[in-house]
């Protein structure tokens, strides 16, 4: 069973290594370290026991989050977890007052694409040439009814996981 709870300066090493083995152009410890302390940023860990597993994190603002960075270690994946660390990013940012999240997503990430659209979110667009790594496009996907999702069966608070 995994757990969340906002990131924390102290959690900048664990999720700056998470994030360098999820992503050809990583953030920087630094990075993390500032975002933990930024008040239009909404960041989140997931935890098994008390090791950092993952993270989640989007910018607020008004009433619309946009997804920075969302990525699990490689032995979590493929376990469900991806699937309630996004629903925990998405209630955490609702808290907040956000109705609306907004996100960008590689083609070639089938699995990560039908998560999102589980979870309403829609495609609207293309950003072409988005990722820097290999210029490949960005499917941008927005879900306008945050609320909706987080109190019907798709981001059920279980604890057990689905995917």
């Amino acid at each position: 069973m995994i757990s969340f709870r906002p990131l924390t300066p102290e959690d900048a090493d664990a999720v700056a290594c998470i994030e360098r083995e999820s992503f050809p152009t990583p953030w920087s410890r630094e990075d993390f370290w500032r975002e933990a302390s930024n008040d239009f940023a909404c960041y989140i860990v997931a935890l098994e026991g008390t090791a950092v597993i993952g993270f989640a994190g989007c910018w607020i603002s008004f009433e619309e989050a946009q997804v920075t960075n969302i990525a699990l270690t490689a032995m979590q994946r493929g376990r469900g977890y991806g699937h309630l660390l996004v629903c925990a990013l998405m209630r955490a940012a609702a808290e907040r007052g956000v109705e609306r999240m907004t996100l960008e997503v590689r083609p070639s990430n089938l699995p990560a694409r039908r998560l999102y659209e589980r979870l309403g979110f829609v495609e609207i667009g293309i950003r072409k040439g988005y990722y820097q790594d290999n210029n490949e496009d960005a499917i941008l996907m927005w879900n306008t009814k945050l609320r909706d999702t987080l109190s019907d069966e798709r981001c059920a608070r279980e604890t057990d996981a689905r995917d």
